[in-house]
């Protein structure tokens, strides 16, 4: 009973918090912390949280001392009623890595997390659906009986901005090839700006179009120019990759945002825990352009992963297989992926009961597996998410005491 009250209950109320946060008040980092400059109290206590933050990453603290650590907890707590407390960014905004930084100071060195449950990204909320309403290209009625990524880059061309931004991308990531010489950082700049500016009825169509023979998935693995964006002569350990994308603003947080949107949750309707394959994708295509660049492996599966390996991890094998698992053998993901290519959405599916069978059956790479029912936590924030489960911690412990209890009492009544 009280699982079901919460399974009804907490979807309003993180829908509450979502509009309490995400509403007209909340501003982008550079303009909150603009904002926060022009008032002396704030003013103050966000200089004082800057330099808790820097002498951090210079391992000199400025809270070498009790009193020091009280200042930065101090200043904390004082932004805390701050809008510059709540900001995000968006994704491709004009000041983004600065937006970006701002965001980092507030965040990233006093509370201890290399990596945030939450994306300092600005939601979307968008849907799939809204994609295929836009494109019309990509409905089930028009799916091509050919190849289908040979059509998305042939509607990119009829496109002004998509062409404009797909010729830019090819020309960087191409220029100088027959030298063997290959400008990374000016062909992820325009690969980032191509999926952050065309609107994605086209990068998606692209990226993630539904294939049915190995030319159409070897086009689909070719999109990005991977010998230029993706491929090296050797592969770096991932941890190592991970590292390095981590001192990188744009890098670390939009692999934050992967983390966040594409959580996979094998009891969600969807395998994604917050119910919605468009976020997952903005997520996945946001990474692209950055070190962590992922790209599909081959030309016969869904499978991607970033250019790593778990080669010489020693003691942190397991993290390592774990970070590439996220990647590899994320359920979520691959759905969106697959949902994507048969024109369907998170929307249009049913919670099903499967009888001796197994959840996952086997077929085409465009069959969409089912799940069993989704548990209450399925589409709520990192937040209702945590309280979900500690409230159901609690019930179990409570149930454990009062059965342990009740057992204590009938051996005393015999």
């Amino acid at each position: 009973m009280f699982l079901a009250t919460l399974y009804f209950a907490l979807p309003l109320l993180d829908l509450l918090l979502s509009a309490k946060v995400s509403g007209g008040d909340r501003l982008d980092c550079v303009k909150a912390s603009n904002q926060c400059l022009k008032e002396q109290s704030c003013s103050t206590k966000y200089r004082t949280l800057r330099q808790c933050v820097a002498g951090k990453e210079i391992n000199f603290s400025l809270a070498s001392s009790l009193e020091a650590k009280d200042e930065c907890r101090s200043a904390m707590e004082a932004l805390k009623q701050k809008s510059l407390y709540n900001c995000r960014c968006k994704r491709g905004m004009k000041k983004e890595k600065n937006c970006l930084r701002i965001y980092w100071s507030m965040y990233q060195s006093l509370q201890g997390n290399d990596l945030l449950e939450d994306s300092p990204y600005e939601p979307v909320n968008s849907r799939l659906s809204d994609i295929f309403r836009a494109a019309p290209f990509l409905s089930v009625e028009h799916i091509s009986k050919g190849n289908n990524c040979l059509d998305a880059a042939s509607a990119c061309n009829l496109d002004d901005t998509c062409k404009k931004y797909r010729s830019a991308y090819i020309t960087r990531c191409t220029t100088s090839m027959s030298n063997e010489v290959c400008n990374r950082r000016k062909c992820h700049k325009a690969l980032r700006q191509f999926f952050d500016k065309v609107p994605a009825k086209h990068s998606y169509g692209m990226l993630f179009c539904s294939c049915r023979d190995i030319a159409c998935t070897e086009r689909r693995r070719l999109t990005i120019v991977p010998v230029c964006s993706y491929e090296e002569r050797e592969k770096p350990n991932c941890l190592n990759l991970q590292d390095s994308c981590k001192t990188n603003y744009i890098c670390r947080s939009r692999l934050i945002d992967f983390f966040t949107n594409c959580q996979p949750e094998s009891r969600c309707v969807s395998s994604c825990l917050k119910e919605n394959y468009a976020d997952c994708l903005l997520a996945y295509s946001g990474l692209i352009g950055t070190v962590m660049t992922p790209n599909y492996i081959d030309s016969s599966s869904l499978t991607v992963a970033p250019w790593c390996d778990c080669s010489n991890s020693g003691n942190d094998l397991e993290e390592c297989l774990k970070f590439l698992s996220f990647f590899k053998d994320n359920t979520c993901l691959k759905n969106a992926i697959q949902a994507f290519g048969n024109g369907s959405d998170v929307t249009v599916w049913q919670p099903v009961r499967v009888k001796n069978k197994s959840l996952r059956p086997s077929g085409s790479e465009n069959e969409i597996p089912k799940s069993m029912a989704a548990p209450p936590s399925c589409g709520l924030s990192p937040l209702l998410v945590l309280v979900v489960t500690t409230l159901s911690t609690l019930l179990c412990v409570y149930q454990w005491r009062k059965h342990r209890s009740c057992i204590h009492k009938r051996c005393e009544k015999t």
